[in-house]
């Protein structure tokens, strides 16, 4: 006998967070989804703490997802907050902004495995984890270095112009 598995797809939960890198501290909130109005909505729950409402300036960096992508996103935050400063890193490049480092964690001690009944259990999972987390962190030590970063920008120069030649010598037999 032949039996298929039934699979309910319960739904989706956006989890957005900000990460202090200074103070380890991460300010997380849940939406039904993405997009301008989410992401504002965490600047604001950021923003109107001190000490970043009244710091001189407050660095956000951002991927280049489309809730916070381009010129537009940066008069936006500009206008709402004019002491917050929109940093984008480069394409392909997120490993650099730190609170890609608190996804890695949450995936790995709250998502895996995926074994939640509904949407609110989600929810319930990211805030106390995060609540525990900001019980007990301390910052990442940043161990990549701007040596560390010469260094790999030649390995690529280097990768590169070998694979220049090998294609050139490909074409030319």
């Amino acid at each position: 006998m032949r039996v298929n598995h039934t699979y309910g797809r319960g739904g989706a939960v956006a989890y957005l967070a900000a990460y202090d890198v200074q103070r380890a501290r991460v300010f997380g909130r849940t939406e039904p989804r993405t997009g301008i109005d989410p992401f504002m909505n965490l600047v604001t729950q950021v923003m109107s703490r001190e000490h970043y409402a009244s710091a001189k300036g407050v660095f956000w960096i951002v991927d280049n997802g489309s809730s916070h992508r381009g010129k537009k996103a940066v008069d936006r935050l500009a206008a709402a907050f004019p002491n917050a400063v929109m940093v984008h890193t480069p394409v392909h490049a997120s490993w650099l902004n730190q609170v890609e480092i608190y996804f890695s964690i949450m995936q790995r001690k709250v998502v895996s495995p995926n074994d939640f009944t509904d949407l609110a259990q989600v929810g319930d999972r990211l805030r106390a984890f995060e609540d525990r987390y900001n019980a007990t962190a301390q910052p990442f030590q940043w161990k990549f270095t701007t040596s560390d970063l010469d260094d790999l920008l030649a390995r690529l120069d280097r990768h590169t112009a070998d694979h220049h030649e090998e294609s050139s010598a490909a074409v030319a037999a």
